[in-house]
């Protein structure tokens, strides 16, 4: 938000500096972010003289340069090299002289060096009116009255307005200070003088012809209003074009100017209707009509929802309330007959509408955060007063004012003891009231221990006693509580750190074997989504565009789009993960314990494994590659004995749950190929979906043991199966630690064979056992009943045969 110092001063007239005036605000949270100067004529004129042209000679060297002699008041005179036409000695100019920085009407600003053109030397530059964004002119240069004393700087004959803008980064809660004025307030609850100008008086007659509705439930909280009839539609006088200028508001005309005048004045937002557009004479304040067109001042026909807040006449709508006029009802050239609205509407009714049509105005940024509804009236007035003084007319109604309900101060009971306490120092209660009484806030009853206070209505920000304390605080000064000699904090323990911490483990442990991290955003497109799916779905009540319309649901479609994003730029082989959360509504009530939030952990692995090298199989990822990156993932936080189950899963062409003892922790396998194909994937991804909630919490319960490593050794053996194809190797693993539970310790398959040397709808397994004792070394015998009973169990529970 732009503040002018000059502007400022007719509030306070304090001869603080722009500095300190600055470092006040930024004290009491009005902070100012940056301090520019500002020129009316960019640059404003520094190091440009009047100068004469004493001759101007053809150059020896260029048909269309001449090579001036110029007086600027020096004892000697300049040689300056000038390509102008019109260019003659006798001449008064302006003259850029060496070190000035020239700002032209187009271009970037460039500053006057001496130097040499054609080999003859120029010392400043004769400039043309568009040279000093004097205007548009590029005929020749800007020859002036003779009167114009040689040497005297340039700005002392051109009307020059210059301020300083104070940058201030307003905070969403601080509506109220959305003005001078409001900025105003605050200095003086710091201490400097507030002084407001006089309300005007107007000559109202008896006489309503414009009538005014608010509708229940519309918006609208109060609406003031007033005709002028019979004015002329002018541009404005200078001294508001460059008040308007000054901070960044482009000028339009007389009276739209005063309305943003008004607006950066006192924060009230105002809006002028040429008056022959509203039928009937009828304003009413109504809620739109779901599909209703209407075109607004930028000539964009909105379709309404049905929410917003609409000012219309009997026919047709006329502006949207607090954000954007209509186009067939604004000011225009010929317009003689005006009506003026001041109003205050709901905040929230605006808002809504502001996101839902993406418009973001001057008058919505106020009304968004509230606005006083005491003000509509004094301002008003005032922009009445100052339109009949600036663009002729007169008054042809008398003020109509239409508030339902006044809105009263809010109450507030307020501890001075606790207060203190909250602050960590005793400030004394005269302090106290001082601070209050700057603030406007009204004292009207004391107890023993607490005060009842009136916060008037332009203070939203300010509803309980704690926002209280807050105002004194910022006022007060943070600077001038003393640090205290200790710190004082309770130690704490949460289950939540310890989760924190295994995510952290998995997270680094992924790191270090060569996945990258991603993070995507948890907005995800309804288009993914089926009916069914949707119907658990957290929708957004104003969603920033159509792709982003719902919470997720799942994270494959995130990890999709990380993939395409990557394969539309030459990296096509990765290896990523994230954490992150999906988010679900149980059944369709809008209550707070019906929405829930999952923490996952999702792996995927695409392309090939290795970089592309002359001494690197070109191996591509495989389901086993991310079931051993799984495994291992696990192992590191202390989970082994993982169990898998197949079960059919949507998001998969062939899916494997991972469970640990029979709970289920997380599924992987080759992402769905049409999904994949709709994102321009044609390699197998290997995705997998964990719970990390419940691995966490698996993971924090598992007890760290130490035991010796065995000093007897494990011998391996080895069989050869052939089994029917609709065995897996899960239920072999399965048969094999049931039979040898204390002595099995590894089991793998190291081939697997389909051909046509074996019967058909047979495979082979080639196993191999690691059988270990703890306490001894195993002998032959042994050996060979543990295999023997392996290879029975094996054949009478999958019809299993040993292979010659």
């Amino acid at each position: 938000m732009k503040i002018s110092y000059n502007w400022l001063q007719e509030f306070i007239g304090t001869e603080k500096t722009v500095e300190e005036i600055s470092k006040l605000l930024t004290g009491c949270g009005l902070e100012v972010e940056d301090i520019a100067h500002y020129h009316s004529i960019p640059g404003g004129l520094e190091g440009i003289v009047i100068g004469e042209v004493l001759s101007a000679e053809p150059h020896a060297n260029a048909d269309k340069l001449k090579v001036c002699k110029v007086n600027i008041g020096l004892a000697e005179p300049k040689h300056i090299v000038c390509g102008a036409s019109n260019v003659a000695a006798g001449q008064k100019v302006l003259v850029a002289t060496v070190g000035a920085k020239v700002h032209p009407t187009a271009g970037e600003p460039f500053e006057i060096k001496k130097a040499k053109i054609r080999g003859e030397l120029s010392e400043g530059m004769i400039c043309a009116e568009d040279e000093l964004s004097l205007g548009q002119s590029h005929e020749g240069i800007l020859i002036l009255p003779a009167h114009y004393e040689v040497g005297k700087p340039a700005a002392q004959y051109f009307d020059i307005y210059t301020d300083h803008i104070l940058e201030i980064g307003l905070t969403a809660n601080r509506g109220d200070a959305a003005s001078h004025y409001g900025v105003a307030r605050d200095l003086k609850a710091l201490g400097l003088n507030l002084t407001l100008p006089a309300l005007p008086s107007l000559s109202l007659p008896n006489a309503t012809p414009v009538s005014i509705s608010i509708m229940p439930e519309s918006g609208g909280l109060r609406y003031s209003g007033l005709l002028i009839k019979n004015l002329q539609i002018a541009p404005s006088p200078n001294w508001l074009q460059h008040k308007l200028k000054a901070i960044g508001i482009h000028p339009i005309n007389n009276v739209v100017d005063i309305t943003n005048y008004m607006l950066h004045t006192w924060g009230q937002p105002l809006h002028a209707f040429d008056a022959s557009a509203i039928a009937n004479g009828n304003i009413i304040v109504r809620k739109a009509i779901a599909g209703e067109k209407f075109i607004t001042l930028d000539a964009v026909e909105r379709t309404l929802k049905g929410f917003e807040c609409v000012i219309a006449d009997s026919e047709k709508p006329l502006a949207l309330a607090g954000l954007f006029g209509g186009l067939n009802s604004g000011i225009q050239a010929n317009t003689k007959d005006v009506f003026l609205e001041s109003a205050w509407f709901d905040a929230g009714t605006i808002r809504k509408a502001a996101k839902a049509h993406g418009l973001h105005t001057d008058a919505g940024f106020r009304f968004e955060r509230g606005t006083d509804p005491n003000s509509t009236l004094p301002v008003l007035i005032r922009a009445a007063a100052l339109i009949v003084e600036i663009a002729g007319g007169e008054t042809a109604s008398s003020i109509i004012d239409i508030y339902p309900h006044a809105e009263p101060h809010r109450e507030i009971w307020f501890n001075p003891k606790k207060n203190n306490a909250l602050i960590g120092k005793e400030i004394p209660e005269e302090t106290l009231l001082q601070i209050l009484e700057g603030l406007e806030i009204t004292v009207s009853q004391k107890t023993n221990e607490e005060w009842h206070l009136l916060v008037p209505p332009y203070r939203v920000d300010v509803t309980r006693s704690i926002d209280i304390t807050e105002e004194i605080l910022r006022i007060y000064g943070l600077n001038q509580i003393e640090m205290g000699h200790e710190i004082k904090s309770a130690m704490t323990f949460s289950n939540s750190e310890n989760s924190r911490a295994i995510k952290e483990r998995m997270c680094n442990w992924l790191s270090h074997n060569g996945f990258l991290e991603i993070a995507t955003n948890s907005l995800s497109k309804v288009s993914y989504y089926s009916e069914a799916q949707l119907e658990h779905a957290v929708k957004l009540l104003n969603p920033l565009s159509q792709d982003l319309e719902v919470m997720r649901l799942d994270f494959r479609f995130s990890i999709l789009e990380a993939i395409q994003y990557n394969n539309n730029r030459k990296n096509q082989d990765l290896k990523i993960f994230e954490v992150g959360k999906t988010y679900h509504k149980n059944g369709a009530a809008e209550k707070l314990d019906s929405y829930h939030e999952q923490k996952h952990m999702v792996l995927a692995m695409y392309g090939r494994k290795y970089p592309e090298a002359w001494n690197q199989p070109k191996t591509e990822f495989t389901f086993f590659s991310l079931k051993g990156i799984i495994e291992q993932l696990l192992q590191h936080i202390g989970i082994t004995g993982l169990q898998f189950a197949y079960e059919t899963d949507e998001r998969f062409d062939s899916a494997v749950q991972i469970l640990v003892k029979k709970q289920l922790i997380g599924s992987f396998g080759p992402l769905n190929q049409k999904d994949c194909k709709s994102f321009d994937i044609d390699k197998p991804l290997w995705y997998a979906d964990l719970n990390l909630e419940i691995i966490t919490k698996i993971a924090a319960e598992r007890k760290f043991k130490l035991k010796p490593v065995s000093v007897f050794p494990a011998v391996r053996r080895d069989l050869s199966l052939e089994l029917d194809q609709t065995v897996t190797y899960l239920q072999l693993e399965k048969i094999a630690l049931k039979t040898a539970p204390n002595l099995l310790k590894a089991i793998n398959v190291f081939d697997v064979y389909q051909g046509d040397k074996i019967a058909a709808g047979k495979k082979s397994y080639a196993l191999s056992f690691i059988l270990q004792d703890e306490e001894k070394t195993l002998t032959d015998q042994e050996i060979e009943g543990v295999m023997q009973n392996l290879i029975q169990n094996l054949a009478k529970e999958t019809g299993a045969n040993l292979r010659g």
